[in-house]
């Protein structure tokens, strides 16, 4: 019983870690400058997308794996779909 309370805190901070850093993502990007030769749109372009972020965060949320977030990553949409049908709540 008191481990399950102490989970919830816990939870709390990953969702509100997680819903901060989605709108900081989301600003940035619509409110970025249209400038093709700055770091930010040549690492979008080189395949970093919302998807690898989000699998990336839920692996690493489920696994606490410095690998299987990589592998995650890699995986993108695809993990982030399988996350949200086999997760506990």
């Amino acid at each position: 019983m008191n481990t399950q309370k102490k989970n919830k805190p816990t939870q709390f901070v990953i969702k509100l870690t997680f819903l901060i850093f989605s709108l900081f993502m989301t600003s940035s990007e619509l409110f970025a400058e249209s400038e093709k030769n700055d770091i930010k749109s040549k690492a979008i372009d080189g395949g970093i997308g919302l998807g690898s972020i989000i699998a990336v965060v839920a692996s690493w949320s489920r696994n606490k794996s410095i690998l299987w977030a990589i592998v995650h990553g890699l995986m993108g949409w695809i993990y982030v779909v399988y996350f949200v049908f086999t997760r506990e709540d």
